[in-house]
């Protein structure tokens, strides 16, 4: 990264508090010489953050099983019933609301969630991610999952990707480390040669260059 810890623990102190609710922190990544109207050069990685979003979301399993569902309300994770997986996909409401979850499902669900709600959850980045595993640890999946981003391109033209890697409450150097961490996985990705520039911005404040 350009910019250093103690120009961006600057940064994020001037804009800090300038806004009646809490702004989030966001990066945005630009590309160049990557053609992105080919399918196997867009961007499509999952990168867990060090410290975390900075909030805790809802999560949500889609489940039938009756000891994924007791674990389940053990950890404070939502059970959505399976069995009402092809009822949601008709209900535009109910589907709407699942927009707010990370979701995961109990494997042999997966079927049926590809085929009622793939076309709409897919194209969000937002298809549940199925258990593996007999003993999988929910509270471990949920706290994974809370750290989680995913990086897209939104368009096959658009040479950018955004996404959330923190909020202004969280310590600066946490920010800092998780943006490293983001770069650190898209360079791996594409190289750093068709990376060119990077900035940082909250909600409603300028940008600040960090790469």
């Amino acid at each position: 990264m350009a910019e250093d810890l103690e120009a961006f623990s600057k940064f994020m102190a001037e804009n800090k508090g300038q806004r009646k609710f809490k702004q989030t922190v966001e990066l945005a990544i630009n590309f160049k010489g990557i053609d992105f109207t080919k399918q196997d050069n867009r961007l499509n990685l999952e990168v867990n953050l060090p410290h975390g979003k900075g909030t805790n979301v809802k999560v949500g399993v889609f489940a039938t099983d009756r000891n994924i569902i007791e674990e389940a309300k053990k950890n404070g994770v939502e059970v959505i019933d399976g069995a009402d997986i092809e009822k949601i996909g008709k209900d535009p409401a109910k589907l709407n609301d699942l927009l707010s979850y990370e979701l995961m499902a109990q494997p042999n669900l997966m079927p049926q969630l590809a085929k009622n709600l793939g076309q709409f959850l897919g194209p969000r980045n937002k298809m549940p991610k199925p258990l593996l595993g007999s003993n999988a640890n929910l509270a471990n999946l949920a706290t994974e999952l809370n750290k989680r981003i995913s990086l897209r391109n939104r368009g096959k033209n658009l040479p950018t990707v955004h996404c959330i890697v923190g909020n202004e409450d969280m310590d600066a150097s946490k920010i800092y480390d998780n943006v490293r961490e983001v770069l650190n996985s898209v360079t791996k990705k594409v190289g750093n040669s068709h990376i060119k520039s990077a900035y940082v911005k909250l909600t409603m404040s300028k940008p600040i260059k960090i790469a």
